[in-house]
């Protein structure tokens, strides 16, 4: 059995939900995960000033960025990414008192609704992150959407390894884990998520937790052969996903993303539009894209230059009014 649905009821208010990939996605020492997260976003600051692309650069912007695409790999890849988006958002929105975290499943097993932690709190090297349980509670009474699993939170990665980054950001913050299927009902639990938030009078930001495109022999697709021309495909099929959500069109990420394999957590994608648009969100713009392969080139030495057989895409997004 993988684990019980549970309800609210079966939450377990003083635990906390310990660190699982520390060490290998991230730094698990409390000093080098603290600052490399601070670099991380302070390095975004800089590049991206006080103001974000296709955005307003006046004092109402603060009102505008509700949220965000991030990538979840190893950070070596992707944490500069999704450092992008974070540090963007937290430029003009300084204080937030919670961020939803949607994120995609990378857990082998049947999952029919999002899934919910019990958790007082998420542990990460350097702190610790406080669950905003009053919203978790909320969701948790619609037995059609969500359900408090703890399984699928055990050894899941894709709200964890941003975890560092959001306490960065915003070190009183509180978290709501969402693990989100790939299911065409993510438009719904995104849109529940944020009436809930405003019926509690919550003003979150809302983060998805994905990947892109994962190419080559390690993930047994490889259309377009292995080689530039592999990598190139990858990186177009990526675009064409993205132009959905730059285009707001929620409905359509699932149905894209399962014929052509363009995200591991196309569910995260479409409930934190579906969330945004809740609050009014009209526009997502595109700060970058890239790839594991391209990041690696950069990192590496001339020694040990990656091979250009696989890639996962990284993009970073931000959405708002």
């Amino acid at each position: 059995m993988f684990g019980t649905d549970s309800p609210a009821s079966a939450a377990r208010p003083g635990s906390i939900r310990q660190p699982a990939v520390a060490g290998t996605f991230y730094p698990a020492d409390a000093v080098q995960c603290r600052l490399q997260a601070e670099h991380f976003i302070g390095a975004s600051n800089n590049s991206t000033g006080s103001g974000v692309p296709g955005f307003a650069t006046t004092q109402d912007v603060a009102a505008e960025l509700i949220g965000a695409v991030v990538p979840h790999a190893g950070w070596i890849c992707s944490g500069a990414i999704a450092g992008l988006s974070i540090a963007a958002i937290a430029a003009v929105r300084p204080d937030v008192e919670v961020v939803v975290v949607f994120g995609a499943v990378h857990t082998p097993a049947p999952l029919a609704t999002a899934a919910l932690d019990s958790h007082a709190a998420w542990r990460e090297p350097a702190a610790s992150c406080g669950v905003a349980w009053e919203l978790r509670q909320a969701l948790a009474g619609d037995g059609r959407l969500f359900a408090v699993n703890d399984f699928f939170h055990q050894r899941e990665h894709a709200v964890e390894v941003v975890l560092p980054l959001i306490q960065a950001a915003w070190p009183m913050a509180r978290v709501l884990p969402v693990e989100v299927p790939v299911t065409l009902d993510a438009m719904r639990i995104g849109t529940a998520t944020a009436r809930a938030a405003q019926a509690a009078g919550i003003r979150p930001i809302y983060l998805a937790s994905s990947d892109l495109t994962h190419y080559g022999p390690n993930y047994q697709f490889a259309p377009a052969g292995v080689g530039p021309t592999g990598i190139n495909w990858a990186m177009e099929n990526d675009r064409r996903l993205l132009e959905l959500v730059t285009n707001m069109r929620a409905e359509q990420i699932v149905p894209e993303a399962a014929a052509r394999r363009s995200a591991c957590g196309p569910g995260a994608i479409a409930a934190m539009l579906a969330a945004c648009m809740e609050h009014g969100a009209k526009h997502a713009r595109l700060l970058k894209h890239t790839n594991s392969f391209q990041v690696l080139q950069s990192v590496a030495t001339p020694f040990a230059k990656p091979s250009p057989d696989n890639s996962v895409g990284y993009a970073a997004v931000v959405v708002g009014k």
